[in-house]
């Protein structure tokens, strides 16, 4: 006859690392929390008695415990944009630090918030970090669920909401300050998507600031990714006739695109031929071939800040909206003939 299957037995317990340090079951409990209080000698003992019979908390049965997953929603439109690999390293890193863990949402737009968000309810998220649009009735949920959001680089429609942006209008307007000091008069602008609230921002910003000198810049809608940008600058090109002394881009990635599109196609040098200014400061941009003069948004500040907020209403439920601005650094490289 074969041999009746043994049932699978569960791994140790906190009991049984209790038993074997010769502890109670709450000093365990205690040994393996953050914020627990244990004598030295006795979480030695407990650390070697979890490690002699491989006992690894279980960090959901302790969440059912203390009411906290450790889990914060991290929810980011366009991963193409350079800039967020920074980002999202940088918030990784301080909530780990935290003893909490990321759940990442990425989107391909950021008007396909509500179909993320329904994915992100069933964890029972302690809190959300969020760097895309988000519309009134959508904070309202997170509201309703007891759940604090910190938007990123982004402000809510009307209703109040905790937020961390860079200062993109002023950088925007600095650089164009700095272009018609330089000389230029025959201005374009390649653009973000049109649903993306920091690429509107400095959209806006840039043109804003142009039509007060009185000059309408020729406008391309990019994607915020390179290709677009070699593309944006080809089309602005055509629209002016090959007659342009500057190109503004609102990010870095399409400026860059059209620096190589400026360069291979049109045998341009820069900044003699042309000036094409970004934003965002990531790391291709230092680069030699590129150099490009952009704004640096302060990344480590503006995450640090969002994840102090974050942790300070998960801590505080109740606390009341606050808004942090952070100014950029200008970038001075080889892309543009500044005044």
């Amino acid at each position: 006859m074969p041999k009746k299957k043994q049932p699978e037995t569960a791994g140790p317990t906190s009991y049984d690392v209790a038993s074997l340090a010769g502890v109670s079951q709450s000093a365990v409990s205690r040994a393996f929390s953050k914020f627990g209080s244990v004598a030295p000698t006795t979480r030695a003992k407990i650390m070697r008695a979890a490690k002699q019979l491989g006992y690894q908390p279980n960090a959901f049965a302790r969440g059912l415990i203390t009411k906290k997953s450790n889990l914060i929603a991290v929810i980011i439109s366009n991963l193409t944009n350079l800039n967020y690999p920074e980002v999202l390293a940088e918030l990784t890193q301080r909530l780990s630090a935290e003893g909490n863990r990321v759940l990442l949402f990425s989107l391909a737009a950021e008007s396909d918030v509500d179909d993320v968000l329904e994915q992100v309810w069933p964890y029972r998220v302690d809190g959300a970090i969020v760097a895309a649009r988000l519309h009134d009735d959508q904070i309202q949920q997170f509201n309703d669920r007891g759940i604090p959001v910190i938007l990123y680089n982004r402000v809510g429609d009307v209703a109040p909401s905790a937020s961390v942006c860079c200062d993109s209008a002023a950088g925007e307007r600095e650089l164009v300050r700095l272009l018609m000091a330089g000389g230029h008069r025959t201005f374009g602008i390649i653009a973000g998507p049109e649903d993306s609230y920091v690429g509107e921002e400095r959209l806006e910003a840039a043109r804003r600031a142009l039509n007060q000198s009185g000059i309408e810049p020729f406008f391309f809608r990019g994607r915020f990714d390179y290709a677009s940008g070699a593309e944006g600058f080809h089309a602005l090109m055509d629209q002016a006739g090959g007659r342009l002394d500057a190109v503004i881009c609102t990010n870095d990635a399409m400026a860059i695109g059209a620096i190589d599109c400026a360069k291979s196609t049109y045998g341009f040098r820069l900044p003699d031929d042309i000036s094409i200014v970004g934003f965002d400061g990531v790391g291709p941009a230092t680069w030699a071939s590129y150099q490009l003069t952009t704004i640096r948004q302060p990344v480590r500040r503006m995450t640090a800040a969002v994840v102090a907020m974050l942790l300070e209403r998960i801590a505080n439920p109740g606390m009341a909206p606050e808004q942090r601005l952070f100014g950029g650094e200008l970038l001075l490289g080889r892309s543009a003939r500044l005044g």
